[in-house]
């Protein structure tokens, strides 16, 4: 990104030349939401189904997730830049990157507690995501103390 992709009161820092640590994407994530545009601020309870495909690998991971109504799902927003520490959202007040849920973040890591629908295989369909289709799944974990 370029100075000039900033909103009036952002401010864009350098990023290191390197990362600290490595992660595995250990699936993707499927919704009907192709832009940034097109995808809710926030999923909804009463959103679209979406879909949730684990590598084949990962599979034996999802043995007793059945058992619980709603998961958190953490991902990685791949299309989101890294590098504001100031940011201007819908001409508001310019507001601190840390103090908004803005996509745009140094570790670009969502998380969204979601209702579990299905599981099948390696797939499971949830309803509540916000997040782009084709976005890299980084874990799936039970709501806490929510074992049903």
């Amino acid at each position: 990104m370029s100075e000039s992709d900033l909103r009036t009161g952002e401010k864009a820092v350098e990023l290191p030349a390197g990362t600290d640590t490595g992660l595995y994407f250990i699936g993707v994530i499927h919704t009907p939401w192709k832009t940034r545009r097109e995808c809710p601020k926030r999923g909804a309870p009463d959103g679209p189904i979406c879909t949730i495909t684990l590598d084949e690998r990962w599979q034996q991971g999802l043995a007793g997730i059945a058992r619980h109504k709603r998961i958190q799902v953490l991902y990685w927003m791949h299309q989101a830049r890294r590098d504001l520490v100031l940011q201007t959202p819908f001409q508001r007040e310019t507001t601190g990157t840390f103090a908004l849920r803005s996509p745009v973040r140094p570790n670009p890591i969502a998380s969204s507690l979601v209702e579990l629908v299905r599981v099948a295989g390696n797939s499971v369909q949830v309803r509540g995501l916000d997040c782009l289709d084709g976005t890299p799944l980084l874990d799936l974990k039970p709501e806490h103390g929510a074992n049903e």
